[in-house]
């Protein structure tokens, strides 16, 4: 079989060189399409290319929200982040804890170990423990390469041949369409390995398990009524049924560890929630990602004949069986591979889907990362304060 593919291979480059130029050409083109197919199967970043996707994606993430100028706030978070991280796949990456300045309730995790959470979702946690869980949930994210591998999925082999660019730096397409990956959401498969491997890590630092669930029954009392599934898990699975999941998976797996510190978050956050329909949205068409201030309409049934067409067509083509959410897909990405100008048009212009107030959400004009600076002491601390593990 060996010598069967050298023969063939010969044979290829004396038919090659025995065409004209042109055909040399197409015959080049073939392979080099091959290769990058390979490529695209492949998708591998390393891991210094994964850390500069996740800048240029967090980037974005903070010049479309705004950043929280909260030293406290930010040291707390991250003291939280970190405990889980350092008990996580991938001890070593350079983690960061970003709060973006939004009331929407929303949470992202870039590569590279990049998690942001919004001002809207902390002021909606009641303790420790859920914070725990909402961040071990994005860690997973990043530490099983759950990004990476939605980037392959959603693009294939065209962000594979655009991945790695001059001097190993990553081209900004591919960082636009992570950054549209993440306002739009990753599949079933993922969102349930991440609420799975979550908890395990939460309890594992010794945070009662029972804290994602919490959350999740709390976010979905929020939103009753909406006719869209909205902001923090939008994308993943039905809300009931993932709360099944996870106290079963409770249960089940005997996750026993005790800490809330419920009184601890609150003396560290203090933001405040502010109702669905009082969160102010991007105006449709803006120039910029903070402009417009109206609060979020409420949700029509009745929409004219034109929007509803484009709806129904819109859902159609993005079904994924129950899988994964709509709207994934470089057909959905088209609108953020323009630059920042045209990604902002596109969030704040509803179009047929409607305004979504968790993502089209206003956010501060600040995007400056709030330096935090917490030592393995600092680290030793919080966890004996705490009787974490």
């Amino acid at each position: 079989m060996k010598h069967w593919r050298f023969t063939v291979s010969l044979t290829l480059v004396s038919v090659c060189l025995a065409l004209p130029a042109a055909a040399q050409g197409i015959m080049g083109r073939i392979g080099k399409g091959a290769e990058l197919a390979k490529k695209g199967d492949d998708l591998h970043f390393s891991e210094e290319e994964e850390q500069e996707l996740g800048r240029q994606v967090s980037e974005k993430l903070r010049t479309r929200f705004g950043v929280v100028q909260d030293a406290g706030a930010h040291r707390y978070v991250t003291l939280v982040g970190t405990v889980l991280a350092q008990a996580s796949s991938r001890p070593n990456l350079p983690w960061t804890f970003i709060i973006l300045d939004t009331d929407a309730v929303n949470a992202f995790a870039a590569p590279g170990g990049y998690v942001h959470v919004t001002k809207g979702a902390l002021a909606m946690l009641t303790s420790e423990a859920q914070l725990a869980g909402v961040l071990g949930h994005e860690i997973i994210h990043i530490s099983e390469k759950h990004t990476l591998g939605a980037l392959r999925n959603a693009a294939g082999m065209n962000v594979a041949a655009s991945a790695s660019g001059k001097d190993g730096m990553v081209s900004s397409l591919v960082a636009d369409k992570m950054y549209s990956i993440l306002t739009t959401g990753y599949g079933r498969k993922e969102e349930h390995e991440s609420d799975q491997k979550g908890v395990v890590l939460a309890n594992k630092v010794g945070y009662a398990p029972q804290g994602i669930p919490q959350f999740l029954t709390a976010l979905m009392a929020r939103n009753t009524g909406g006719e869209e599934k909205r902001g923090l898990f939008a994308s993943h699975p039905d809300t009931k049924e993932r709360i099944a999941k996870l106290e079963k998976q409770i249960a089940k797996d005997k996750l026993t560890s005790a800490a809330v510190l419920d009184a601890r978050y609150k003396k560290n956050i203090s933001f405040k929630p502010v109702a669905i329909t009082e969160i102010a949205v991007v105006e449709s068409g803006a120039a910029g990602f903070t402009g417009g201030g109206k609060a979020a309409p409420p949700a029509k049934k009745d929409a004219n004949a034109k929007d509803s067409k484009d709806a129904k067509a819109t859902e159609s083509a993005n079904a994924e069986d129950g899988k994964k959410k709509k709207g994934w897909g470089l057909g959905a990405m088209k609108g953020f591979g323009g630059g920042e100008k045209q990604q902002a048009q596109a969030t704040g212009s509803g179009g047929a889907r409607g305004i979504d107030p968790e993502v089209d959400a206003k956010g501060g004009g600040n995007p400056k990362v709030v330096a935090v600076n917490v030592t393995p002491k600092d680290i030793d601390a919080f966890k004996k304060e705490g009787k974490l593990s």
